[in-house]
Order: structure tokens, then C-alpha cells, then sequence
């Protein structure tokens, strides 16, 4: 009965909101805690030793009689809660602890607020907020966006103008549980993704739904399939992803290209931007990208993926490299 499923739906969201309310009240608390500690430390004359000796003493009371949510360690984790965080109207209803918990633990302030602003407004569970953070998505996006940018679009200040302010390079597909090492077909990587798509739509980020796999396309007797299609209402248009396990090659992105008008002559309505096309690659040659596609191309990507988290230092040495290269050119100009 449609009754019985709209009762299970209404009893199910106000289960949530009441677990959400509980968690945020805890948060509140542990703001409150954090806010009396700072004050009670900056009225102490030596106010080094004397935070040691109040944390000290406040966990020796309060931890065995509340639990190890007052250890020394808990304590010193709310006084910095506190002083990233001095205005309490500010804190997101939707972030639990275990949210703030990850976001106190990154000390650069734009990186900091780039995911608190994304979770936010795309409710990230905190499972996904620490996949976010381990897959080093900020620098990510760095590597083709200025910070400025970055920022404005996660604080929905402007809406994503192209491609590059949103898509990746490298995409990083650690969830899909393939070995690097290991040898697959393209069919292999695609199942993946299918089987893992909502992991797959968090890394591809803002905006994207799914649309279809394998969507064929029959041009004059001969049948085409394209391997991934989705759409995204932020840019508005739809975005094509063909996946290549072998290094990207020319034929490669003449075959994309096709796609890509296919979809803007055929499918696009006039309201609806130019088509994406991404071409999701183990290797790329951005020189043969480069020299294929006209020079004011705008709609032809490759981003190359991986199958492990990278390391913090991979992804700094990117974007170090990135900066270097663009003042180089600003030089040449």
C-alpha cells in the first residue's frame, strides 16, 4: 500500500532530524567546553604552563566520571575546535562531531574551509568527507583552478563557468578495489564503476547524474556504443566518459569527438551548454591531446585515473609544477 511506504518514509526522516538534532547539541557542547577552557586559560598569568596544568586537572575529574570523551587529548581537540570555530552561529547543523573532528585536523585555512563548504551543502556522511580529504580533492582541483576560483564555487558564490573548474586530473578510484598491478579490459573497469556509481558520483563531484551505459548510437548501419554517459545541471549539458585502460592515443579522442557531436546535434536541446567529453585514461600523453584538438577547444578533456590514494607530496609537487609553468607563460606574454 502507498500509505504504509509514505508512514516508513515519514518515521525514517524523523529518525533522522532527531539523530541529527542529538549530534548537534553534542557539537554545541563540545564548542562551550572548548570556549570556557581558552577563557579560563587567557586569565592564567603564565598561560603556557597553566593550560597543561587545567587540562590536566579537568580530565583527572571529569574523565571518570563522564568517560574518555575528556581525556587530556579531548580536551585540547575542543579548545581548537573552538578557536577555529569562535562564532557558535556559524556551525553547520548538518556536520556532526566526527565532521568537525576531520576538519580541525587540517591546518591550511582554505583547504579547511573548501570542505566544510562542500559538505555541507552536498551532505557528505563523514565517511565521505575523510575519502574526500585522504584523495587530496583539493589540491586536485588546484592543479587546473586557481584557489580563488575553488573557493568561490564551493561557496556557491559563482556557478562553475567551464569543465576544468569541476573535473579532475587525475581522478582517483581507490573505492573500485582493483589492483594497479593487475590486467583488465576496459568492459572491467566500466562494470566497476556501475557497481560502485555512487562512490563514482562523489568522485566526479558537483551536479553530475546519471544517464546510461553503453548508449548506442546507429549512424547509417553502423552501431557506435558509448561507454558512460551522465549530465550535469550546474554546467548544463551532458558529459560523455570513454574509458581506456592503454595510453591515450589519437584515434582515441577522434572517437570522443564523434560522440560529442553526436550528443550536441542530436541530443542537446537549445537551452542545454556543448557536450563534455572525458576521456578516462591509465596513461595520457597531454602533448597529443594538445596538438589533436583545435587550439580553442573547450570541451575535450583527458584525465587520467589511478587506483590508489596519492600522497600529499604527489599532488604538491602538481600543483608546484602547475604555478611554475603558468608564470613561465605570463612571462612569455
Amino acid at each position: 500500500m502507498m500509505i504504509l511506504q509514505d508512514l516508513r518514509n515519514i518515521i525514517q526522516e524523523a529518525k533522522q532530524r532527531a539523530i541529527r538534532s542529538v549530534d548537534f547539541e553534542r557539537v554545541l557542547m563540545y564548542w562551550q567546553i572548548g570556549k570556557r577552557i581558552l577563557e579560563e586559560e587567557q586569565g592564567g598569568q603564565q598561560r603556557a604552563e597553566y593550560g597543561k596544568y587545567l587540562l590536566k586537572t579537568l580530565s583527572e575529574e571529569l574523565e571518570p566520571e563522564f568517560g574518555s570523551g575528556f581525556s587530556i587529548r579531548q580536551l585540547e581537540r575542543y579548545r581548537q575546535f573552538y578557536r577555529i570555530y569562535p562564532i557558535a552561529s556559524t556551525l553547520r547543523t548538518q556536520l556532526s562531531w566526527t565532521h568537525y573532528k576531520l576538519l580541525i585536523s587540517i591546518n591550511n585555512d582554505d583547504k579547511r574551509l573548501y570542505y566544510f563548504e562542500e559538505s555541507s551543502k552536498n551532505n557528505w556522511s563523514s565517511r565521505q568527507l575523510e575519502r574526500q580529504i585522504n584523495s587530496q580533492l583539493y589540491e586536485r582541483l588546484l592543479l587546473s583552478n586557481d584557489k580563488t576560483s575553488v573557493l568561490e564555487v564551493a561557496k556557491q558564490e559563482k556557478l562553475p563557468q567551464s569543465p576544468q573548474e569541476i573535473i579532475k586530473d587525475p581522478m582517483v578510484l581507490e573505492f573500485l578495489d582493483l589492483k594497479p598491478q593487475a590486467s583488465y579490459y576496459e568492459k572491467d573497469l566500466e562494470n566497476a564503476i556501475i557497481t560502485h556509481l555512487q562512490d563514482f558520483l562523489l568522485e566526479l563531484g558537483n551536479g553530475f547524474s546519471f544517464v546510461a551505459r553503453q548508449k548506442r548510437i546507429h549512424l547509417d548501419g553502423d552501431d557506435f556504443f558509448v561507454d558512460l554517459v551522465f549530465y550535469n545541471r550546474l554546467l548544463q549539458c551532458f558529459v560523455i566518459i570513454e574509458i581506456k585502460t592503454e595510453k591515450l592515443s589519437h584515434q582515441h579522442i577522434g572517437q570522443l569527438q564523434m560522440y560529442v557531436n553526436y550528443y550536441d546535434r542530436i541530443e542537446k536541446l537549445p537551452h542545454e551548454n556543448s557536450t563534455i567529453g572525458i576521456l578516462l585514461c591509465a596513461d595520457k600523453n597531454d602533448s597529443v591531446v594538445k596538438f589533436t584538438l583545435p587550439s580553442d577547444n573547450k570541451t575535450i578533456l583527458a584525465s587520467q585515473y589511478q587506483l590508489y590514494l596519492p600522497s600529499e607530496n604527489q599532488l604538491l609537487e602538481e600543483v608546484k609544477k602547475e604555478i611554475e609553468e603558468f608564470q613561465e607563460k605570463k612571462k612569455k606574454l
